[in-house]
């Protein structure tokens, strides 16, 4: 199974990835934890470029492409040969990200991601948790790590909104897999929402 974690800024979604793959080992599934950008060495590589310095750094147009190749990269060399010997993948993101941050983020390229998603990538998620947080909170707690890779926390507050608002409209388009889970709540409170749901997915 393919398990993708999305949401803004700031959500809680690494924890939450980390803490399934957690109840998913001690029930005795192989399990493979990863992210994007990144999850195989040369993702990694482009996570550096996209992820750190001016927000004006690159076009939407050209972060597709890159994001787009960093996915290509950790589908070939991690998602698919995991899957492919029967582990679960659970990746912190994944293509949903493109589809809100490139597609709505400086215009409408949402075609255009959906366009490239279908050429080189070709593969969705079984599941989908959707962390929803109030975009003012989010960007607090993204902040407060005070790391390295705050390029799009820069775009400031008012990307945070549309981008919620994205990715609520997104768990209706793809509602047959995607949960939304209030992650307004203590860690322990959403990891347990997200095991429910996963656990009735393996039965």
């Amino acid at each position: 199974m393919f398990i993708t974690f999305e949401g803004i800024d700031g959500s809680g979604k690494s924890t939450q990835a980390r803490l399934l793959s957690d109840h998913l080992i001690e029930a005795g599934h192989a399990v493979v934890l990863t992210r994007e950008p990144g999850g195989s060495p040369g993702a990694e590589q482009i996570r550096r470029l996209v992820l750190e310095g001016d927000p004006d750094r690159w076009s939407a147009e050209t972060e597709i492409l890159l994001f787009t190749a960093a996915r290509r990269d950790h589908l070939e060399r991690t998602i698919l040969p995991a899957l492919g010997s029967g582990k679960v993948v659970i990746s912190d993101r994944f293509a949903d990200s493109t589809r809100m941050y490139q597609g709505l983020s400086r215009g409408d390229l949402r075609a255009t991601v959906d366009r490239l998603h279908d050429m080189m990538i070709g593969c969705e998620p079984d599941l989908t948790f959707i962390i929803d947080m109030d975009p003012a909170e989010g960007l607090s707690r993204a902040r407060a790590r005070n790391g390295s890779e705050e390029r799009f926390e820069d775009f400031g507050e008012d990307l945070q909104c549309r981008m919620r608002a994205g990715f609520l409209a997104l768990a209706k388009e793809f509602s047959h897999r995607c949960h939304v889970i209030d992650g307004a709540r203590c860690a322990r409170a959403v990891a347990a929402d997200v095991a429910a749901i996963a656990d009735a997915e393996f039965a």
